[in-house]
């Protein structure tokens, strides 16, 4: 099973891009963030006669989020109200369409466009930390259902200073607090682990490259595109690549897609502790 994440930056705009790069990587599960389109303007036709299902969680010109899959998926659930129903504060935090999740093959992959925060002292930091807050509650309610999770998408946020291509500058700034950080900790617990720091310890390796500046010549990015894997998946990870190429397309977004490969369903006689051994 592969899973890919890739914040498009408004799909409309990328649309031949995104099928290129299905048709080339041929994954079961693609996420996507940014998509910039209410949801009877997505380009739901084009996705359909290439070959894919798509369910669509949008929002005219900010945020979105979209799952494209070779099969239709199972139990899609829209916003924070799709987990947490008697939440009031799901509900007001929701109105910015930013969660998706679905069963994929008995997986609940978990699709997340992360508010970016904008700066420390605006307002839209406070909103991050308490839609942080929320997913906590979302991934606590999940995990009621014992579904093996996979949580991908774009969280703006460099959890370590090898993260990031000038940590120390950057750390304590927007996506390098430690109020971001422990809020995003807080959300994984014991439970979630970061898949690509399995297989690449070493700093380095971006997701992200602002347009500005000259960020992506100068090789100067962050990661900040995770995919997390419970313990029962994370065993049968086989690897976890960024595309950065795709960074390098003419009008690209300036995100990278990011993939997961796992060796799932697990056959009988797999001994899911050998990855650890």
């Amino acid at each position: 099973m592969q899973i890919g994440s890739w914040n498009v930056n408004s799909v409309r705009t990328r649309l031949d891009q995104v099928l290129g790069w299905l048709e080339e990587q041929q994954p079961d599960l693609l996420c996507l963030q940014e998509t910039k389109v209410d949801d009877p303007l997505f380009p739901v036709q084009a996705f359909e006669k290439a070959g894919w299902s798509v369910s669509v969680h949008g929002q005219k010109a900010y945020n979105g989020v979209a799952l494209v899959s070779r099969e239709p998926l199972e139990d899609v659930r829209y916003g924070f109200l799709g987990e947490l129903s008697d939440d009031q504060e799901a509900e007001e935090l929701g109105q910015q369409r930013r969660v998706i999740s679905a069963l994929l093959d008995g997986v609940r992959v978990l699709n997340l466009y992360v508010p970016n925060g904008s700066g420390l002292k605006s307002e839209k930091y406070p909103y991050k930390l308490d839609w942080l807050g929320c997913l906590q509650r979302y991934l606590t309610s999940q995990a009621e259902r014992s579904e093996p999770l996979c949580m991908v998408g774009d969280f703006n946020i460099a959890l370590e200073a090898r993260d990031i291509h000038d940590p120390e500058r950057l750390t304590g700034g927007i996506m390098a607090s430690n109020a971001e950080r422990n809020a995003l900790k807080a959300c994984l617990t014991d439970r979630l682990q970061d898949v690509f720091r399995v297989f690449e310890p070493d700093a380095g390796h971006w997701s992200w490259w602002d347009y500005r500046t000259g960020a992506w010549d100068r090789d100067r990015g962050w990661r900040i595109d995770h995919i997390y894997l419970c313990d029962e998946l994370l065993g049968l990870a086989r690897s976890c690549r960024i595309h950065k190429e795709v960074r390098g397309n003419t009008q690209p977004s300036d995100h990278a897609p990011v993939t997961v490969d796992l060796d799932w369903p697990p056959t009988d006689d797999e001994d899911q502790t050998d990855f650890f051994d």
